[in-house]
C-alpha cells in the first residue's frame, strides 16, 4: 500500500469528487482514478461509489479512511519532528578547553550555545592538552581546543589561533630592565621557569633551543601557568609565556616582557575532533560557534 495512494484516497473523499480532488492535487483525473483503482485491487474491495453529487466511501472505504487519517497524521508528525531535529539539534556535547583559556572562552561559548542551540545540552571540561587528546580518543570529549597537539592520524586538526611566546619577568629596578626583544640564543643568560614535560610550551622551547645547541638554565619546572606567573612576578626567574597568560599583571605593571626572535616561538591553538567519531550536526554547529569566537580579543583583554 502506497502512502501517496492513501493521500489521494483521503483527498477524493474530502473533496467528494474525482474532478475537484484532481484539481487540488494538480494531477489529471484519469491518473487519480487509476491510483484509486490500484488501491481497490490490492485490497480486493470497492472503496468508493458514485452518486448524483459525486462519490462517497463504501463501508470498506470508511474503515480505510479512519486508518488512513491516523497513518497520515502520524507521518506528518514524524516529518515535523525530523524537520525540527534538523532545525534545532538536540542531544549533549562535551567541549574541552585548556585551563589557561577555559575561563576566557567558556562564557562566550555558553552564551552563543544557548542562543543557537536551545534544544541541546553543553558540558565544558578542562584539561591539559595531553589529557584532552586522550579524552577525544576515548569519546569522553567531542571537540576540544588543544595547544600544539602532536601530529597523528587519529585526530582531525583545524588551527584557530596563534600566540607568540615572550620572555616574562618581574619589573626590575633601574639598569636591570628586560630588553624590548632578544634572540633565542640569549635565553641561556636567564634563569628560566618552564613547564614539566610533557607540555606544549616546553616542547616548543626545547625544540627551538635544541636545534641551536642552546643550554638553558632551568631553575624550576612548574606545571600550572598561574604558578609560573607568580614565580616570575616574585622575581624567582623568567618564564616563557603568551601575553594572554599575564594580562592582569601587565596591566598592573608588575611584569615586563621581551619579544623572542631568531626564531620567534608560538603557541598554536588547534580545534580537534576524533577522526573515528561521527560528526553529528550538533558537533558541527558547536565547531562553528567556536570558530565564531573572537579569541584574539578575548585573550588580549584577559
Amino acid at each position: 500500500m502506497d502512502i501517496k495512494q492513501l493521500e489521494y484516497f483521503v483527498q477524493v473523499v474530502d473533496a467528494g469528487s474525482f474532478t475537484r480532488a484532481a484539481m487540488v492535487l494538480e494531477m489529471t483525473q484519469p491518473s487519480l482514478s487509476r491510483q484509486i483503482r490500484l488501491l481497490e485491487v490490492e485490497l480486493h474491495e470497492h472503496l468508493l461509489y458514485r452518486n448524483g453529487r459525486g462519490v462517497e466511501p463504501t463501508e470498506a472505504g470508511r474503515r480505510l479512511l479512519e486508518h488512513a487519517r491516523v497513518v497520515l497524521a502520524r507521518l506528518a508528525t514524524a516529518r515535523q519532528e525530523i524537520h525540527e531535529l534538523k532545525a534545532v539539534p538536540r542531544g549533549k556535547i562535551v567541549v574541552g578547553f585548556p585551563p589557561r583559556i577555559a575561563h576566557l572562552l567558556a562564557p562566550s561559548l555558553v552564551r552563543g550555545f544557548r542562543q543557537r542551540l536551545p534544544g541541546a545540552a553543553l558540558t565544558v571540561t578542562e584539561g591539559l592538552s595531553v589529557s584532552l587528546r586522550e579524552w577525544l580518543h576515548e569519546g569522553r570529549v567531542d571537540v576540544a581546543l588543544l595547544y600544539d597537539p602532536a601530529p597523528g592520524e587519529t585526530l582531525d586538526y583545524e588551527p584557530v589561533f596563534q600566540e607568540e611566546l615572550m620572555l616574562v619577568g618581574c619589573v626590575p629596578g633601574p639598569g636591570e630592565r628586560l630588553p624590548e626583544s632578544l634572540p633565542v640564543d640569549a635565553l641561556a643568560d636567564y634563569p628560566l621557569i618552564l613547564p614539566c614535560e610533557p607540555n606544549t610550551i616546553r616542547a616548543v622551547v626545547d625544540a627551538a633551543c635544541r636545534r641551536r645547541g642552546i643550554a638553558l638554565d632551568i631553575v624550576a619546572e612548574v606545571n600550572a601557568v598561574h604558578t609560573m606567573v607568580a614565580l616570575a612576578e616574585s622575581g624567582e626567574g623568567y618564564a616563557l609565556l603568551s601575553a594572554s597568560a599575564i594580562g592582569p599583571q601587565r596591566r598592573a605593571g608588575t611584569l615586563a616582557t621581551a619579544r623572542v626572535h631568531s626564531p620567534s616561538m608560538h603557541n598554536n591553538l588547534i580545534m580537534c575532533t576524533a577522526r573515528l567519531q561521527p560528526l553529528t550536526r550538533l558537533t558541527r554547529e558547536t565547531m562553528q560557534l567556536l570558530r565564531s569566537l573572537d579569541i584574539r580579543t578575548l585573550l588580549e583583554n584577559s
